[in-house]
């Protein structure tokens, strides 16, 4: 989106949010995954820290995309060209297919951090300390 901005085929505030978020969350995931292999605990604040922002970054994607897009009911930026080069292929892409698998995505890690994995690795740092995991 970044891209696209650039070459002048978005406009308002849609591609610097939404693109530069992407490429944030993007690149922070790279080191996270490497501090998560190496002690996935340690960094389970991290992990629930970046998928939180991850989360956020798409909310404001969609509801920037959705307040720039021209004709829309919603249109709060009144730029000319707004989100339009997402309508039409490759970029449809973007909203139809990649945004709602990485909502999925980001529910999935919310709940593997709340639920079974999270406990497990909880409950086996409180035994390699001697603590209780009910006292984190």
């Amino acid at each position: 989106m970044v891209l696209l901005a650039l070459q002048g085929r978005l406009s308002g505030p849609f591609p610097q949010f939404a693109g530069w978020g992407d490429v944030i969350v993007g690149l922070t995931a790279i080191p996270l995954t490497a501090a998560v292999a190496r002690n996935f605990y340690a960094n389970r604040g991290a992990v629930l820290a970046w998928n939180i922002l991850g989360t956020l970054d798409l909310v404001t994607a969609v509801s920037l995309g959705v307040l720039s897009a021209p004709g829309s009911p919603l249109q709060v930026v009144g730029e000319t060209i707004g989100s339009t080069a997402m309508w039409s292929l490759p970029w449809s892409n973007i909203p139809t297919l990649l945004v709602p698998f990485y909502f999925i995505t980001h529910g999935i890690i919310f709940a593997q951090l709340r639920g079974p994995i999270g406990r497990l690795w909880s409950r086996r740092a409180a035994r390699s300390s001697g603590g209780s995991p009910l006292a984190r």
